[in-house]
């Protein structure tokens, strides 16, 4: 199958909780599944828990959450078979093609380089940049 810009999702992942990771892996390894090309850009607390450092740390629920959210997490996480959302989205990455980037204004802001950064991280880039890449794709905000 052909992959059109139509058919592509890209995605702003500006959210750093757990709740709202597992929500944006569920859509890139979706979307790769069915071969489509995935773009993802991370920007503030999205791109904090990517930190080499963090990335497997517990990011908690976000206040939408509640506390009923933080111990749906709690259970989830001991359930047989759980995946963190950071290996859901590294086996999204095997089976299709999801580039990864993070905002070159929020590395600035919180201080981090692209060492810093796990390395399934492809770059670094601007808002511009990552915009021309989306065009024509499905643009999600989390």
């Amino acid at each position: 199958m052909e992959t059109t810009d139509q058919q592509a999702l890209s995605l702003i992942l500006f959210s750093g909780t757990d709740d709202k990771l597992n929500a944006a892996t569920v859509l890139v390894s979706g979307a790769a599944a069915l071969d489509r090309r995935v773009n993802v850009f991370l920007q503030y607390w999205g791109l904090e828990a990517f930190e080499k450092d963090r990335i497997d740390k517990d990011h908690g629920a976000s206040a939408d959450a509640g506390p009923e959210g933080q111990e749906w997490l709690r259970k989830a996480r001991e359930m047989p078979g759980h995946q963190h959302w950071a290996d859901t989205l590294r086996l999204a990455g095997e089976i299709g093609d999801v580039h990864i980037t993070a905002c070159a204004l929020s590395m600035d802001l919180f201080g981090i380089t692209k060492e810093d950064l796990d390395p399934m991280v492809d770059g670094v880039e601007g808002v511009v940049s990552f915009l021309l890449s989306a065009e024509g794709s499905q643009l999600v905000f989390i």
